[in-house]
């Protein structure tokens, strides 16, 4: 593919790369200001490399394997000397490297000869401009707090028979596990189902993370936009280059997250292509999360049976309960 988007994100690796080379040149030349022998000795080191490589090219046998000995002998003092200024600061060459986003690549975008796995996901973030993946540093399994649920069992006011505590650990490890068990044909698909302010946004967040840290691409998308573009696509007459990657990668990407089914106007064009997806997502052993405020009981009232028969048969229901952790956090900032 060699359209607008991937033009876009080569230009934007070009910024990102030379930023942090540029960062790590004044970091290092701050370092420099504040210890001028490290500067001076790296003058030293360079001004022996240059004799050593014209020794090589100029000299004969003799005098170039006399003059090789003694520069080396002299470099290695001087490199020896550089370690140890740097130690005295707390530091080692390694601080003066760039800080790329990317330790595969380096940010260049490529790794080993092939398109590095986060230039193909900052493809997939620019074709669907996924919002919530932006929060994936913030929202992760590392970051998951538990302290915003109940240790209460009460059946009749959640419906369940453990506490919310006891049920979200569930969740979180079931979680998981299935961010690392995409390729299993034996890993069932997800449903996270519960009212709005329970953590299903947060633990799908957490999924993305741990899935794009395995170098494989996830779509994050609203049930909404998704089908909009979808349906669109299908009834455009004049497709481009960047349109047609866009819907293929819905059925190619390794987990496609739909967040907010139910929220969406459905009509016929719609219900066929949530089908669709389901469908051939299914049949290519390739991982859906969905999460909705609707219970089973409304999903199969509002969808159609073939539709509900895929969530009962293929995904494994998680339902979210507990208190809004929004408004939690609204009386704790209030206190």
């Amino acid at each position: 593919m060699q359209g607008s988007v991937y033009r876009k994100v080569e230009r934007d690796y070009d910024i990102k790369r030379q930023r942090a080379i540029s960062e790590a040149k004044k970091f290092k030349q701050s370092v420099y200001d504040n210890n001028p022998r490290l500067a001076q000795i790296e003058d030293e080191i360079n001004t022996i490399s240059l004799k050593s490589a014209k020794a090589r090219i100029f000299s004969d046998d003799l005098s170039r394997e006399v003059e090789q000995q003694k520069l080396e002998v002299e470099l290695a003092k001087l490199n020896f000397e550089y370690d140890e200024e740097l130690k005295k600061i707390g530091m080692t060459r390694k601080d003066f490297e760039p800080k790329y986003e990317c330790s595969k690549c380096n940010d260049t975008g490529y790794f080993e000869n092939k398109i590095c796995s986060c230039f193909s996901q900052q493809l997939i973030n620019e074709s669907f401009k996924q919002s919530n993946l932006s929060k994936i540093k913030e929202e992760n399994f590392e970051t998951f707090d538990y302290g915003y649920y109940s240790t209460c069992n009460d059946k009749e006011k959640y419906g369940i028979d453990k506490s919310p505590l006891e049920n979200i650990d569930a969740i979180r490890k079931l979680a998981y596990k299935f961010s690392h068990n995409l390729d299993d044909p034996e890993q069932k698909n997800l449903l996270f189902t519960g009212s709005t302010g329970l953590g299903k946004t947060f633990l799908a967040n957490c999924i993305a993370a741990e899935v794009i840290k395995q170098g494989k691409s996830v779509i994050y998308q609203t049930a909404p936009i998704l089908l909009d573009k979808m349906t669109d696509y299908k009834f455009k007459f004049n497709k481009t280059e960047d349109e047609k990657d866009e819907y293929d990668k819905i059925f190619e990407v390794d987990l496609l997250i739909i967040d907010d089914l139910g929220t969406e106007a459905m009509n016929s064009a719609k219900f066929s292509e949530l089908f669709n997806i389901l469908n051939t997502r299914l049949l290519k052993n390739k991982k859906i999360l969905i999460s909705t405020n609707l219970t089973p009981q409304e999903i199969k009232r509002e969808y159609e049976e073939r539709i509900f028969s895929r969530f009962v048969g293929d995904f494994m229901i998680c339902r979210f309960v507990g208190e809004d952790i929004r408004l939690l956090k609204k009386k704790i900032a209030n206190k």
